[in-house]
């Protein structure tokens, strides 16, 4: 009787062990998205952690006769990227991240984790904005 009440707790912990780890930390996906950073703020009450908005190149439309840009929002947890961001607001990136099931506190309020900056330019590829 022992012994099938451990092996069943030890199943139930290794259950519980692998939920919370597919949904908190494993890599769902990860790419590169490019645009022009809109922003990126330090906030939080307890966890202060780094949020931005990048805006991509196009438009969407969720309903019939609306337009509106693609953005995306990320988290930033990397200090020396986020400061590097910062310092560049406004310019065009290209940044690799990582996307979770789920947001934790310490890793900021998006699923969407930016962790290396794989290109930084002042315009798009291929457009000249002062002409």
């Amino acid at each position: 009787m022992k012994k099938i009440s451990a092996l069943l707790l030890l199943g139930i912990v290794l259950i519980f062990t692998g939920t919370v780890y597919f949904r908190n930390f494993y890599v769902f996906g990860e790419g590169v998205k490019s645009g022009e950073l809109n922003y990126l703020v330090k906030k939080g009450n307890i966890f202060k952690t780094f949020e931005g908005k990048l805006i991509q190149n196009g438009f969407k439309s969720k309903n019939v006769g609306t337009l509106q840009s693609y953005d995306f929002e990320f988290s930033v947890v990397n200090n020396k990227i986020a400061n590097s961001l910062m310092q560049n607001s406004g310019k065009y990136f290209d940044l690799h991240y990582k996307e979770y099931h789920h947001a934790l506190a310490w890793r900021g309020y998006s699923v969407y984790v930016v962790d290396s900056v794989y290109a930084m330019r002042n315009t798009p590829d291929g457009a000249n904005l002062w002409k």
